[in-house]
């Protein structure tokens, strides 16, 4: 399309040019009678007048831009109406068509129609079969015979396509053509085999072509050179041999770098920072040398700013920091708007950087602001955005520009323009930015909803006093159409400001009891209605919700009505002055379709069944407490009956269902006992890695009690249930020890080079503790037999091993294990034990290849000594969730706790404290307190930690961690029903 404009655009040119001609040459010709005079044409008549203006008016430039736009439309018409020639194509047909390649007489336009046809094929996604490939590959190799250009480029993408699917040893085929192409007169052909060359050689190969690459990047065409310099920089990122080989054209690259062409100069660049990238003062000289020089092409120095800003970042310190500056201060000066752009965004995203060292960069990008290209206004208005999140009074003075782009009619930028202003404006420009924003909500998609949605947010959460105009104003939102992220980000802004400004709460909920009244989302209904079920009993007038829970009974789908049903089964346990109205309520959902729907119903009604309700009528009003009987009147609200409606469950749906199989598995169906939490395996939350940046986000789901959100731990309802101590049950000797409460994650006792690779997972039983040995052999000219682990233990008063069992026999590259099982005394507190071990096995000479054994068959003896392994009390601590961290802390009682106090000298930062105390423990952090939020220098930071202790007891701890006087203290609290288990958890700390 792009060709036909340009054909449309030189044949337009082409006519102005010959109809200028045309006139020049009348209005130049001497033998050309003058013009008649006025007075003549005036006696001529009138129709004479009028037609020599109709004759002139041809040569006006309003005809000819009627001419061009009827050109114009009628080159429009024929694209509509010209099908496209890949359209409806079957790969069988073309493949068909393509063997025309093999015939003697080539027809260039056709051989290259065809070859378009199946590069269409294969870019649409449509995969090829081996033997296909290599059928049409070696008709293309054929087609080297014509010399035709065009043909000969289609042949170069062809080969550069479908070379990573084809086999390796029918694509070295073409190499000898290739390479001769790469030695013609054709700069042309020169230029496209180099880089087909670059995707098809191996290392051995390159070095045979190594001399011809190396004087093709100083050659004088720069369209070879730069082929060559970008086949360098691909090459270089192949394999390290290959990197090897181009590391030795550093000469002729850096001759590249003077290049006087622009393109030349940038792919230069590129391929010597390649080459230099892992030495710092290489790097650091290359761009001193640069600095100093004049480059001509404004991509290379785009590139040379980008290089500097990476050394500043890493270390501000360097020598070359005080040159660099000046040369990112000097580049705002620069001809070239791109390279302007560039200095200025890494002059705003260098850290460490005061307010006024950023002036001159926001004085460019504010004259950006006000210019005529839509890129140059946008990636102005992205830059000061994210300076808005770290300075954002250093662009205050760009207010003005920027509320002139609220209007704009690329809505990118209007987007960008409103959500800086939200971040930068005053308390006393936010009614008016509103009402900008009333317009402007109307005319931009979702995606660009949502980032205005959450600037309002944020904006929120800076000036609490204006909650009322922004929290109606994202209600108003949220009754408007959108799809679900849009409702969702509403939704999630409006719970977590509830949160945040208590003030909000009640007029909150009322916003989003309006909203479920028309919401097409089931889960945006059913979220909403259990934060409605925890907050609701708690306002003033709980009952106003009643009319919107129980209108989602009546009207929506099984979901949205289970979701209600256990909305109102917390207000009946809640509020006593409603509970009569509600059970009758309930009542009728008894006979419901739906399962799930009868069965929260009648759960609910048995947990409130034989309350009284005689002294709970809703007409009667509820009498004041007197003063002594407060506290007694408030634990008598929930009736302890009626609890188990307010309780959440202690695991995931997903832990729960885990632990059920695992239940189910290992017998625990066939000892009659009855089901129950406690008598289920401990299934540990994963430990997932925490991305960066995560510690400052918020989860709004999180905060609104979402059951799935709030509960899933990272791991999938339908994952597949993998047992660790699956190995440990196939064993008889050791399935009679009874259920593994956990099994330790693995420890590596070898280096993965080694000859024999060890690694040990400890299994924590009751009374005894089994480690497995996985040992892997990995030299193939021995089979390893006998293998069995020698342990020494430092604690033969807690420890004692009585039993160990062999591994067979290890061939090469399989993996096999062998275990020792230690009692462990009861009387004796857990503390830490290491244990010296060393593996004992008999070699056997073996063949590589066949696996038959050679020599002797009964070997030699040998030992292998591997790291020492130790074993800690966090090993008998499982990383669970007990549910609501408050309220278990609260149940559980006080009588066995142990506080404790600790100066921790190592730690002189509190998030590398707060990790260490989490990892000495061996516990779950509960409530995000394993995230440290700085809001005051030196102020404590509390933790919460939850497991479950070796025979199923449930442990809980309190510390509070704080940096004073450059000394971090740890004050912990253990809470547990058994003292002995608070002592030993507490002396974890070490």
């Amino acid at each position: 399309s792009s060709a036909r404009c340009q054909r449309r655009a030189a044949t337009v040119g082409v006519g102005e040019r010959q109809q200028q001609h045309i006139t020049q040459k009348k209005s130049s010709n001497p033998f050309r009678s003058p013009p008649p005079h006025r007075e003549q044409m005036a006696a001529l008549g009138p129709d004479r007048d009028q037609g020599g203006m109709e004759e002139g008016a041809g040569l006006t430039v309003s005809s000819m831009i009627k001419e061009i736009q009827g050109l114009k439309d009628k080159f429009k018409d024929e694209d509509v109406e010209a099908p496209s020639p890949f359209q409806d194509l079957e790969k069988a047909t073309v493949l068909q068509e393509c063997r025309c390649f093999h015939e003697p007489n080539i027809e260039p336009r056709k051989c290259a129609t065809l070859i378009t046809k199946m590069l269409h094929i294969v870019t649409q996604g449509e995969a090829l079969t081996s033997t296909e490939v290599t059928d049409v590959f070696f008709g293309v190799t054929k087609l080297f015979q014509s010399q035709d250009p065009y043909l000969r480029r289609m042949m170069y993408l062809f080969i550069k396509e479908v070379a990573e699917t084809c086999n390796p040893d029918d694509v070295i085929i073409v190499t000898s053509s290739l390479t001769k192409d790469m030695n013609s007169n054709d700069d042309l052909y020169r230029a496209n085999a180099i880089r087909v060359l670059a995707r098809i050689i191996d290392t051995q190969m390159l070095g045979a072509i190594e001399r011809y690459i190396k004087q093709a990047i100083v050659d004088k065409n720069t369209l070879v050179a730069s082929s060559a310099l970008v086949s360098g920089i691909r090459l270089h990122g192949a394999n390290p041999e290959s990197a090897k080989v181009v590391c030795r054209w550093v000469n002729e690259v850096q001759e590249a770098v003077s290049s006087p062409n622009d393109m030349v100069q940038f792919h230069a660049l590129s391929l010597l920072y390649e080459i230099k990238k892992n030495d710092r003062l290489a790097i650091s000289k290359m761009v001193t040398q640069l600095t100093k020089s004049n480059m001509g092409s404004p991509l290379g120095v785009c590139l040379l700013i980008r290089y500097i800003s990476k050394i500043l970042n890493d270390d501000a310190s360097a020598a070359v920091a005080r040159m660099a500056q000046t040369f990112l201060e000097s580049s705002l000066r620069h001809r070239s708007e791109i390279v302007i752009y560039e200095a200025a965004k890494a002059i705003c995203t260098l850290d460490n950087l005061d307010q006024r060292d950023l002036n001159p960069a926001i004085t460019v990008l504010q004259l950006f602001l006000s210019s005529p290209k839509p890129t140059l206004r946008y990636a102005a208005m992205r830059c000061l955005s994210e300076v808005s999140m770290r300075h954002p009074m250093a662009i205050v003075k760009c207010n003005d520009d920027m509320e002139a782009l609220i209007s704009d009619p690329n809505r990118s930028i209007a987007t960008l323009a409103i959500t800086t202003l939200l971040k930068t404006g005053s308390e006393s420009s936010v009614d008016r930015l509103m009402k900008q924003i009333n317009s402007f909500m109307n005319e931009i998609a979702d995606e660009f909803k949502v980032v205005v949605v959450t600037a309002i947010r944020q904006l929120c959460l800076k000036y609490p006093q204006k909650h009322r105009v922004l929290v109606g104003f994202l209600a108003a939102t949220l009754r408007e159409e959108g799809g679900f992220e849009f409702k969702k980000a509403i939704t999630d802004s409006i719970v977590e400001l509830m949160h945040a400004i208590p003030e909000t709460k009640e007029s909150s909920l009322l916003h989003l009891c309006e909203f479920i009244e028309d919401c097409e989302f089931t889960a945006l209904s059913t979220q909403i209605l259990h934060l409605i079920g925890s907050l609701g009993p708690t306002t003033q007038a709980p009952a106003r919700y009643i009319r919107f829970i129980y209108n989602r009974v009546i009207l929506e789908n099984a979901q949205v009505r289970a979701a209600s049903i256990s909305a109102l089964s917390r207000f009946a346990s809640q509020v006593p002055g409603i509970r009569r109205s509600v059970c009758v309520l309930l009542s009728r959902s008894l006979l419901d379709e739906d399962d799930e729907v009868r069965d929260r119903a009648t759960v609910a009604l048995a947990a409130l069944d034989g309350l009284d309700l005689s002294a709970m009528k809703e007409d009667e009003p509820m009498e004041p407490p007197l003063p002594g009987e407060e506290e007694e009147e408030v634990a008598n609200v929930v009736p302890e009956k009626a609890a188990m409606l307010l309780e959440p469950l202690p695991m995931s749906f997903a832990h729960l269902e885990k632990a059920v199989k695992l239940y189910a598995a290992h017998g625990g169906v066939e000892d009659g006992q009855p089901l129950s939490i406690d008598a289920l395996p401990v299934v540990e939350e994963p430990v997932a890695p925490v991305a960066k940046g995560d510690a400052l986000s918020s989860n709004p789901s999180v905060a609104a009690g979402g059951a799935a959100a709030t509960s899933s731990g990272g791991l999938s309802a339908d994952a597949e249930v993998v047992d660790a101590a699956a190995a440990v049950y196939a064993i008889p000797e050791l399935g009679e020890l009874g259920r593994v409460f956990r099994s330790c994650a693995p420890v590596e006792l070898t280096e993965s080079e080694t000859e024999y690779v060890v690694k040990c997972v400890k299994h924590i039983l009751d009374g005894h503790v089994v480690l497995q040995f996985d040992v892997t052999n990995t030299i193939a000219e021995q089979q390893l037999v006998d293998v069995s682990m020698k342990v020494e233990n430092s604690e033969p008063e807690l420890y004692d091993e009585i039993l160990s069992i062999k591994c067979d026999k290890l061939v090469y590259g399989v993996q096999g294990s062998c275990f020792v099982v230690l009692a462990r005394n009861p009387e004796a507190p857990i503390s830490h034990a290491s244990f010296n071990c060393e593996l004992e096995f008999r070699v056997v000479e073996v063949d590589p290849d066949t696996g038959d054994i050679e020599g002797d068959e009964d070997g030699f003896e040998e030992n292998y000594p591997v790291e020492t392994l130790d074993l800690n009390t966090a090993d008998y601590m499982a990383k669970v969730s007990l549910g609501d961290f408050r309220r278990a802390w609260e149940t559980t009682p006080n009588d066995c706790d142990v506080e404790e106090k600790f100066a921790l000298q190592q730690f002189k930062k509190l998030e590398d404290a707060v990790e260490n105390v989490i990892e000495f423990l061996g516990m779950q952090p509960c409530d995000g307190s394993d995230k440290v939020q700085h809001a005051k220098k030196g102020a404590p930071h509390p933790l919460y930690l939850s497991g479950k202790f070796v025979g199923n007891v449930p442990v809980l701890v309190r510390a509070m961690l704080q940096l004073d006087s450059s000394q971090m203290i740890l004050r912990i609290c253990v809470r547990s029903q058994d003292e002995a288990v608070s002592r030993m958890v507490a002396d974890c700390i070490r």
